[in-house]
């Protein structure tokens, strides 16, 4: 699967763009868990993060991620 990361989430994860290898579908809140397992930086944005997942967004961290999904990652905007 195809990930993307946008604004803070990017700096967090060191690079814009991964591709993870996956045979069956994972659930949000195991991908998180992957993503975020060696770094700290990134699980904490990834805890406060909006998940889109083949441009939808995940209603909740319990729902499937297929293997070939392109997910990107939108942290928490601030502005007004």
């Amino acid at each position: 699967m195809k990930i993307r990361y946008f604004a803070g989430a990017a700096e967090a994860a060191g690079v814009h763009e991964e591709t993870i290898d996956a045979e069956f579908e994972v659930s949000v809140a195991d991908l998180v868990e992957q993503l975020g397992s060696d770094r700290e930086r990134l699980a904490k944005v990834l805890a406060v993060s909006t998940l889109l997942l083949d441009g939808r967004a995940a209603r909740s961290r319990e729902e499937f991620v297929a293997p070939g999904a392109q997910v990107d990652v939108l942290p928490p905007f601030a502005g007004g």
